[in-house]
């Protein structure tokens, strides 16, 4: 028994540095933090409108234009990383499929750009 407990003795170790540094880098921050709250830092900034306000308001929609590209482009940065990891290892098909992928998304970035929902007046 005791040669088993030895052998997960590094998995301990482990778990109790991870904790030690998560709970470091959780509280560090509310300790050397400048804190002078104002009105611009508390207003809403993601989506250009208060929470809690009226449901039947107006709002500008290119904060969702931009979170959809976002949400995009972030897709192909994912499907990128493991294509570029397997790239020795993979076929013509794999290589000419993806470039195919980059192809459609680089022409709906151009569509977008054209269209001027990056522009903010």
């Amino acid at each position: 028994m005791p040669g088993l407990l030895e052998e997960y003795l590094p998995l301990v170790i482990f778990a109790g540095l991870s904790a030690v540094i998560a709970g470091a880098l959780m509280v560090i921050p509310f300790l050397v933090a400048f804190k002078a709250p104002d009105p611009e830092k508390l207003s809403a900034y993601e989506c250009g409108f208060n929470a809690f306000d009226d449901a039947r308001m107006k709002f500008d929609v290119r904060f969702y234009l931009v979170s959809l590209l976002f949400i995009i482009f972030d897709l192909e940065v994912a499907f990128l990383f493991p294509w570029a990891v397997a790239f020795k290892d993979m076929s013509n098909l794999g290589f000419w499929s993806m470039i195919l992928f980059l192809g459609v998304l680089t022409v709906g970035f151009v569509y977008e750009w054209k269209k001027g929902a990056l522009e903010w007046d």
